[in-house]
């Protein structure tokens, strides 16, 4: 696919990604609730191979799902990275305020034909195998009260993980065709996440393993804006259980903002690092900057889950899965 020719590329600095080799990375969590450890977790890890790499790290709040924002949410996360010493270097982003950005370039994917309206319920798509099979795309439905899908143009089968390794995708996901707007109005996750990582020239992606099979559909939608995409890291989830990972709608317990020390250290123990060192610092500027000085990508754990168990405010308990 062409670039959209209603607009100049080299006018519209969505897709002036430039040429800078500079490491800018992100933390992009969504306000639905306080930060828990496996909010943390992904935060740190953001962080550390930014700074490792003399990088930036930028925040990003993902509050595009408006019915799940959760009021003074997103004050308490930025007060409670601030509290663990994590400090952005640029202006926080609200995708809620954005939305004209993501309007222009769903306005240029249309005007390619490569966006169609979706009746399809969920329960209709279950019942058809629970993968969405295109049922929609030479319906002619009329764009408005329906969902916007994108048509699946350059499916991703497979693509390399800094710490994952080769990514193998099902032909099904790989292939099918996706949701950029929703029924009620709300710009979908996959179409403003590529947005906002091609306008913010984000170099790096670090994440969690949960994140792991949307990068594909993300990696497609690079592709057909003709922008380059990031490169992707996805560390090891924090679980409860086998499957049944930390998380605000899981109702994860939020972390400390008073006595951070604990949760910091545990974290950064789950990362790889090593305990015995970390109990001998107490400084939280300290420890992070011992934890950026002597990062390698490679003291990661590689798995894909990492049972977690909080015996007590002062002990946590780690077990790859």
């Amino acid at each position: 696919m062409q670039t959209p020719q209603t607009k100049d590329p080299e006018q519209n600095h969505l897709f002036a990604l430039g040429t800078s080799s500079d490491y800018r990375g992100r933390f992009a969590p969504s306000p639905s609730g306080a930060l828990h450890f496996g909010s943390l977790i992904a935060a740190l890890a953001s962080y550390i191979d930014a700074k490792a790499h003399h990088g930036k790290w930028l925040v990003r709040m993902e509050d595009i799902d408006t019915p799940r924002v959760v009021r003074g949410a997103a004050d308490d996360i930025l007060a409670t990275l601030e509290a663990y010493g994590l400090y952005w270097d640029e202006e926080v982003v609200y995708q809620s305020q954005r939305h004209s950005l993501y309007q222009d370039v769903l306005t240029d994917l249309m005007s390619t034909s490569d966006v169609y309206a979706c009746t399809c319920t969920r329960k209709q798509i279950k019942q058809r195998g629970g993968f969405y099979d295109n049922h929609c795309r030479a319906s002619q439905n009329q764009i408005e009260n329906n969902a916007l899908r994108l048509k699946q143009n350059f499916p991703t089968y497979q693509f390399e993980d800094a710490l994952q390794g080769t990514v193998s995708i099902p032909e099904l996901i790989a292939q099918e065709d996706y949701t950029v707007k929703r029924r009620d109005g709300l710009y979908a996750y996959q179409l403003v996440v590529v947005v906002d990582d091609i306008e913010q020239k984000i170099s790096h992606v670090v994440r969690g393993v949960d994140l792991l099979e949307p990068t594909a559909r993300q990696l497609s939608l690079f592709n057909q804006l003709n922008a380059t995409p990031p490169s992707y890291l996805h560390v090891p989830l924090a679980v409860a259980e086998p499957g049944f990972k930390l998380s605000k709608q899981n109702h994860a317990p939020a972390i400390d903002n008073k006595m951070p020390q604990p949760a910091l250290k545990a974290a950064l123990s789950f990362l790889g690092y090593e305990p015995n060192t970390l109990n001998q610092i107490d400084d939280i500027a300290d420890m992070l900057q011992w934890a950026i000085s002597t990062y390698r990508r490679n003291i990661l754990p590689p798995n894909r889950e990492i049972q977690v168990q909080q015996r007590s405010p002062l002990e946590y308990q780690f077990k790859p899965l």
